[in-house]
């Protein structure tokens, strides 16, 4: 089997992008036994030049999938314009993803401002963000970041790696603007939030400019219906 065709299988089996370093440890026998001698630097290297014949290939538009580098690895993704069909496909299959408007925006803070502590957090978002955090750990989109070096030494929070695979980005230093984030997080999870809070999402992603302050007024309404109760934070304990 050629080189390319084990690539190809390697990545499209794959559940989560696989590493260059993963790779070769699958294909070095192969490589080994084709070129008897070859350096583990000469095998990276026919890789690295192979899976970029790949990523070339892919993208051309008789392709519907592509292969992308993605939270430090390789794997295949639907393309941007097959969004609408694939995201249709993927509902009739499974139970949605469902988070609150109230996490959205949490999660749009940590992600701009990590590592961030929940005071910080709630200090933003103007009412206290400790039921949302637990329901964004539990959905492991975000993870901790140790604790910060001030008196009650609060613990810090940040992204995760699942949280860079929902949203297909090799890492942080690839958000888009805040602007382009709020838009992308309401497209993302639009159809699976609450019942209560569609419409709400839809009127955040139609206005990128939206602060918020204002989204939280949007919000107030159904904020009492949720699963994370919420409190003004200046009624919650130092």
């Amino acid at each position: 089997m050629s080189l390319r065709a084990q690539l190809e299988a390697i990545i499209y089996a794959a559940e989560t992008p696989i590493s260059l370093d993963q790779i070769s440890s699958l294909v070095k026998e192969s490589l080994l036994a084709e070129t008897p001698g070859i350096d583990p630097a000469e095998i990276k290297s026919r890789i690295r030049a192979t899976l970029e014949e790949l990523i070339a290939d892919y993208s051309g538009g008789s392709h519907g999938i592509e292969i992308r580098q993605v939270a430090g690895g390789y794997r295949m993704s639907t393309k941007p314009e097959q969004h609408d069909v694939v995201r249709a496909f993927a509902k009739s299959l499974k139970p949605p993803f469902r988070l609150s408007l109230p996490a959205l925006e949490t999660l749009a803070v940590i992600a701009y401002k990590q590592p961030v502590t929940v005071p910080e957090i709630s200090e933003i978002r103007g009412v206290d963000a400790g039921g949302v955090i637990a329901t964004l750990l539990d959905r492991k989109l975000i993870t901790t970041a140790g604790r910060k070096a001030v008196i009650g030494r609060p613990i810090l929070y940040k992204t995760s790696k699942e949280f860079l695979l929902r949203f297909g980005l090799s890492d942080i230093h690839e958000l888009p603007s805040m602007e382009e984030f709020e838009k992308l997080l309401a497209e993302s999870f639009q159809s699976d939030l609450l019942p209560s809070e569609g419409t709400l999402v839809e009127s955040s992603s139609s206005s990128s400019s939206a602060s918020p302050s204002a989204l939280e007024d949007a919000s107030s309404e159904a904020a009492s219906a949720e699963e994370e109760a919420e409190t003004p934070a200046s009624t919650k304990p130092e």
